[in-house]
């Protein structure tokens, strides 16, 4: 038997029932991600709670705080991209997006990297 439509379609493309499987599981990714990073936040919270409050500790909040808001932005980024991936309908959108993500994804890095250094010295400063 031969499928005329089997052989016009690119190789690359994924059907429809595939596409919508890879949405839900990125949303349920998306879930379980959030549940983890309220655990951890809660967890951390306790642990700096129960030092001496001071100079330090209020160092360590703030790092803490941006951490968190840094690795909720790049996992947000990275879901977002297995999203448009799961949609896209060609090879050709598929490396344009992960070319598009690697390279947005390089700058994000960068800053995070020189905030959280910022940060951290900042916070040694005022220790002394």
């Amino acid at each position: 038997m031969h499928d005329e439509d089997a052989v016009d379609r690119d190789p690359f493309e994924f059907s429809q029932p595939l596409r919508e499987l890879a949405e839900t599981n990125i949303e349920q990714a998306r879930a379980a991600y959030a549940q983890f990073v309220g655990a951890m936040t809660q967890a951390t919270d306790l642990w700096l709670n129960a030092m001496p409050q001071n100079d330090l500790t209020a160092g360590l909040r703030v790092v803490e705080g941006q951490v968190v808001r840094f690795g909720k932005q790049n996992v947000e980024a990275a879901l977002n991209l297995a999203s448009d991936l799961a949609k896209a309908t060609s090879l050709q959108e598929v490396l344009d997006l992960q070319t598009t993500y690697a390279q947005t994804q390089l700058h994000v890095f960068r800053y995070q990297a020189h905030e959280l250094a910022r940060l951290v010295a900042e916070s040694g400063r005022r220790r002394l």
